[in-house]
């Protein structure tokens, strides 16, 4: 079996409006650089860049 890396969510924020679109997650062991994708953003209605960016922290309990 393969061993299991560390996989990390985080959010997909478009360029434009800065809005968090998206939710996904990458094995950072594999890979290192920030993604950066070409996704459809629903307040621009056009297909724009989106960046990685981190998730916010939960609220404690």
């Amino acid at each position: 079996m393969a061993k299991k890396g560390k996989v990390q969510k985080f959010n997909l924020t478009c360029t434009e409006c800065k809005q968090r679109n998206y939710v996904t997650k990458k094995n950072v062991v594999n890979t290192t650089e920030k993604l950066e994708l070409a996704k459809f953003c629903k307040w621009c209605r056009k297909q724009t860049a989106h960046k990685e960016a981190k998730l916010p922290n939960p609220k404690p309990r």
